[in-house]
């Protein structure tokens, strides 16, 4: 339970991992992300715009746009080779130098991902279900940090946003990967891909390494609207939850494993563990409007 955030020193802050501009495919600058973001209560931001030679390879250089109240992390979506389904690969980087040097061709997807968490960065699987990613294609790619299991964007392009279904396979065989949610925004789908799905990530600092840290050991929550503001478990006991008002929660485990309390606009919940087979757990919080939160996954066992 060390990667639960909730007792560690510091606050939430507010961010989206997964973000484009004019640099790649965007329909604004830079500077123009960045103020939009600020402007509605995001604490920092990952220009993500995408890593191709098409656009000259962008690693968009956002350190201008940093401020007392709000910062940036530079990262990047990175492609090469092909996935079972035919598509390009999508792999989300963010905490890249900016002497990231672009991929060649004969570089596979699970080696540009290795060498981008070498360089210190959080690596993602980009909105599988969109593309239709396969169980062979997450293995192939090797243990990257997380997989992106709500993009914003997706919804009002094939309504594929949801990618659950990939991490909770993962999970079940014992593969430790954390889970993020992003809008993904790029201001061209009739600007509504703004704002649907951010991290609320747990550090005494807003400084940018501070943030990259807590995302690599997991010390954050994931959210479409709901809040989560503790958990606590007592393995083989209890799990207890304080959230924003909330018409659900769930607890989600290996395969069918599942238990669901009714809230009402409650916003505190106790789950039994003493009949819990599963070696992990994971939270969702649902609200009336359907608005949701997500826990990382919460590994009972060593």
């Amino acid at each position: 339970m060390q990667q639960l955030p909730f007792g560690k020193p510091g606050r939430f802050w507010k961010g989206n991992l997964h973000t484009h501009s004019t640099r790649s495919d965007g329909a604004f600058t830079p500077a123009e992300v960045c103020r939009r973001y600020r402007e509605n209560g995001y604490d920092f931001i990952a220009l993500t715009d995408h890593f191709l030679e098409r656009y000259d390879y962008p690693l968009t250089d956002t350190r201008l746009f940093r401020s007392d109240d709000f910062t940036t992390i530079l990262g990047a979506e990175l492609h090469t080779d092909l996935t079972e389904m035919g598509e390009i690969w999508h792999i989300l980087a963010v905490g890249l130098p900016l002497n990231f040097a672009h991929p060649t061709a004969e570089e596979s997807a699970a080696a540009l991902a290795a060498r981008a968490r070498a360089a210190g960065a959080y690596v993602a699987v980009a909105h599988p279900n969109w593309y239709g990613l396969t169980e062979r294609d997450v293995d192939a790619l090797g243990m990257v940090d997380a997989i992106e299991v709500y993009n914003g964007v997706a919804i009002d392009h094939n309504d594929h946003a949801d990618s659950w279904h990939m991490a909770d396979v993962q999970l079940g065989r014992g593969k430790r990967y954390l889970i993020c949610a992003t809008d993904d925004f790029h201001g061209t789908r009739n600007r509504r891909d703004f704002r649907r799905g951010w991290v609320m990530v747990k550090s005494e600092t807003l400084d940018p390494d501070a943030l990259l840290a807590a995302l690599k050991a997991g010390h954050y929550y994931s959210s479409t609207g709901a809040e989560i503001h503790d958990i606590t478990v007592d393995p083989g006991k209890k799990l207890t939850l304080r959230t924003s008002p909330a018409d659900y929660a769930f607890i989600s485990g290996k395969g069918s494993k599942s238990a669901a309390v009714i809230g009402n606009g409650d916003t505190h919940f106790e789950f039994d563990l003493e009949q819990w087979t599963s070696p992990f757990c994971r939270v969702t919080v649902r609200t009336a409007t359907g608005e949701r939160a997500w826990s990382n996954p919460i590994w009972l066992t060593a």
